[in-house]
């Protein structure tokens, strides 16, 4: 997929709240790894290693790149993170980030906001939003 239809499928995202109804769809399924389709592995879909130190194993309906949400996975398949990547170039200051979603039954515990330069999927310069559905004392779950 280009960088245009990769911001195109972005904007739209965007558009509706990022509110991805699959987020929501696979409700309870999604708190276990792996979670059912349209999810798929993000290391199926880019190059990048099957866990993220960090993030966790990562899930991703395709449809929803390069904004996500991501579904981050402990090495037990439990679910610890919702991410979204959001390309530098479709920020706004009249953007409306209050209403990411999380599968249903998911919690958030805390936010963490930080810049990334890019990589594979999402090349180009975005922020990583991710909702923690764990405390910040089990993060450690996703470090290594």
């Amino acid at each position: 997929m280009s960088s245009r239809s990769f911001l195109t499928a972005a904007a739209a995202a965007l558009a509706l709240g990022l509110g991805a109804p699959a987020a929501q769809a696979a409700g309870a399924s999604a708190l276990k790894a792996p979670p059912a389709a349209p999810y798929k592995a993000v290391s199926s879909l880019v190059k990048l290693p099957d866990f993220i130190p960090g993030l966790g194993q990562l899930f991703v309906d395709p449809a929803t790149l390069p904004a996500g949400p991501f579904l981050g996975y402990d090495h037990d398949g439990r679910l610890v993170n919702t991410t979204y990547m959001i390309p530098l170039a479709l920020m706004k200051p009249d953007m409306h980030l209050n209403d990411l979603k999380v599968p249903a039954g998911a919690k958030v515990d805390h936010v963490d906001i930080m810049y990334n330069a890019g990589h594979p999927g999402v090349e180009e310069p975005h922020i990583h939003i991710v909702l923690w559905n764990v405390p910040a004392a089990q993060e450690s779950r996703v470090a290594k």
